[in-house]
C-alpha cells in the first residue's frame, strides 16, 4: 500500500462515534466523571467491546480489565497495538483518554475496509485506570503488562473506604487471581502507539496540527499526613494551638515558593486531596493529609526539589509543634520514547506533508510502561486553551484527521519493518 492509498479519516463515523462515548458518565454540567469502578466505568467498557465486536475485532479483557480488540495477521507474531484509556478524572473532558482508544479502533477498521493485508495482528487496547484513584493506584493497567506491579501488591490493596481491589477488578470484569497472565513482553506487543491530547499549548501556541513524543517525565508522589491537635475552637488560645490546617496551609505555600526560587521550566509541583480531621467548624483540624506530585525529565532534580520541600516541611512542624509524616505513592522514572518508532512517525508526518513539533510530556500516560519492553511512540494533538482535566477540554477535528494519517502511515510501516529494519 503506497501513501496514495492510504485510507482517508471518517470524519463523521469518528465523530459519531465519540459524540456517543462522551455520554456515558456525563454530568449535568457537561464534565465527565468516568473513574475507575464506577458505573460509568463498566458502561463504557461494555460500550468499546460492544463497537470492537462489531467492527469484527477478537474481543478479549485481561485479569486486570484491560480490554483488547484484535485483527490477526498473516504472520504468528507480536501484535502492533494503537491504545489509551477510558477513565477519566473526577469531573474531567470527553478527550484525556478515549481519543486514543477510539482512534485505535478507526485505523484498524479503516485499514481493513482499504483492503490492507497485515502481516502482524493489529490491536487495540483500553487500559484500565489510568487515572489516579481511590486505589492510589493510577496506570495499573500498563503497569501489570509491564510487569510493574505485583500479585500480592494488588491483592492487599484497598480503597479509601476499605473496598479491596480485587472487588472493583472483578466487577469490570477482571480476576487477580488469574494477575500472571496479564504480563506481556516484546514476543506479545512488537510496538506500540497512543495518541493523546497534549494537555498544554505548545502545540496550540505554535499552530502545529500535531506532537512527536520523544519522552515522558518522572513523576514522584508522596502522601503526606501532619498530625497536631484537636481542641476546642472557642477557647483554646492561639499560643496553645497546635493546627495540623494551617501547617499544612504554610507548608503548601513552602512548595510554590520553592518552585519559583528553583525556576525550572521542566520541574513543577502540585498538591492536591487534601483531607481534613475532624473537619467540623467549632474543632481545631488536628489531622491533615495531603498528597504532593513533583514532575520532571531529570529525578536527579525531582529527589533534590522534593528534599527541599521535606526540610521546609520540617521546619515549619517544628515550629508550630506538628509532626509530619510522609509515604511513597508513586516513583516513575523519565521514560524515552523509542527511537525507531519516533523516527517513523516523523517520516509519515514528513511524507504527508504534515507540520509536527518534537515534544516532551510533562503528564503520565500508559506508554510510558509499554516503552519500558517494547517499541512504543506516542503522537499528541493540540488541545484548545490548553485546557484538560476540566469539562472543557477540546481539540480540533482537523488536527485529529492530521493524527489519523500520520499514525495509519506509521502502522503500515511498522507491520513491514518490525523484526527486520528496526
Amino acid at each position: 500500500m503506497t501513501q496514495r492509498v492510504l485510507p482517508k479519516f471518517n470524519t463523521e463515523r469518528f465523530m459519531e462515534r465519540f459524540t456517543a462515548f462522551s455520554e456515558i458518565g456525563q454530568t449535568s454540567e457537561g464534565a465527565i466523571h468516568r473513574p475507575f469502578g464506577s458505573d460509568a466505568d463498566v458502561a463504557a467498557r461494555a460500550w468499546i467491546t460492544r463497537l470492537a465486536d462489531e467492527v469484527g475485532l477478537a474481543v478479549t479483557v485481561d485479569a486486570v480489565g484491560n480490554i483488547w480488540g484484535v485483527r490477526p495477521g498473516e504472520l504468528d507474531a507480536g501484535m502492533i497495538v494503537i491504545g489509551s484509556h477510558h477513565d477519566s478524572v473526577p469531573n474531567g473532558g470527553r478527550f484525556d483518554g478515549p481519543l486514543g482508544v477510539l482512534m485505535g479502533i478507526e485505523v484498524i477498521q479503516s485499514l481493513r475496509e482499504r483492503g490492507y493485508s497485515n502481516q502482524h495482528p493489529l490491536g487495540f487496547v483500553s487500559f484500565t485506570a489510568e487515572e489516579p484513584n481511590p486505589f492510589d493506584l493510577s496506570t495499573l493497567g500498563s503497569r501489570s503488562v509491564a510487569g510493574r506491579l505485583t500479585q500480592a501488591s494488588l491483592l492487599a490493596a484497598t480503597d479509601w473506604n476499605g473496598r479491596p481491589l480485587s472487588d472493583a477488578i472483578a466487577a469490570v470484569g477482571g480476576d487477580l487471581h488469574a494477575f500472571p497472565s496479564v504480563r506481556k513482553t516484546a514476543d506479545d506487543i512488537a510496538a506500540f502507539l497512543e495518541l493523546h491530547i497534549e494537555q498544554g499549548q505548545r502545540l496550540l501556541k505554535r499552530g502545529i496540527p500535531i506532537g512527536v513524543v520523544t519522552g515522558i517525565c518522572g513523576i514522584y508522589r508522596e502522601s503526606v499526613r501532619v498530625l497536631g491537635e484537636a481542641n476546642h475552637a472557642g477557647t483554646t488560645q492561639l499560643q496553645d494551638r497546635r493546627d495540623a490546617l494551617l501547617a499544612s496551609s504554610e507548608m503548601l505555600l513552602a512548595v510554590e515558593r520553592l518552585l519559583h526560587e528553583w525556576n525550572d521550566d521542566e520541574l513543577i509541583a502540585t498538591v492536591g486531596r487534601l483531607n481534613v480531621s475532624p473537619n467540623a467548624m467549632n474543632i481545631i483540624p488536628g489531622a491533615c493529609e495531603w498528597g504532593l506530585e513533583i514532575r520532571g525529565g531529570d529525578m536527579a532534580r525531582v529527589y533534590g526539589f522534593r528534599d527541599a520541600c521535606f526540610q521546609a516541611f520540617d521546619d515549619i512542624a517544628t515550629r508550630r509543634g506538628v509532626q509530619v509524616y510522609h509515604s511513597v505513592l508513586l516513583n516513575q522514572k523519565p521514560q524515552p520514547m523509542s527511537a525507531d518508532v519516533i523516527n517513523i512517525l516523523q517520516k509519515s508526518a514528513t511524507d504527508l506533508a504534515i507540520p509536527y513539533l518534537d515534544l516532551a510530556s510533562m503528564a503520565g500516560h500508559d506508554a510510558t510502561h509499554i516503552a519500558s519492553f517494547t517499541h512504543a511512540g506516542m503522537l499528541f494533538v493540540p488541545s484548545i486553551g490548553g485546557k484538560s482535566h476540566c469539562k472543557e477540554e477540546e481539540s480540533r477535528i482537523e488536527d485529529i484527521a492530521c493524527a489519523f494519517d500520520v499514525l495509519v502511515a506509521a502502522m503500515i510501516a511498522l507491520d513491514g519493518g518490525i523484526g527486520r529494519s528496526l
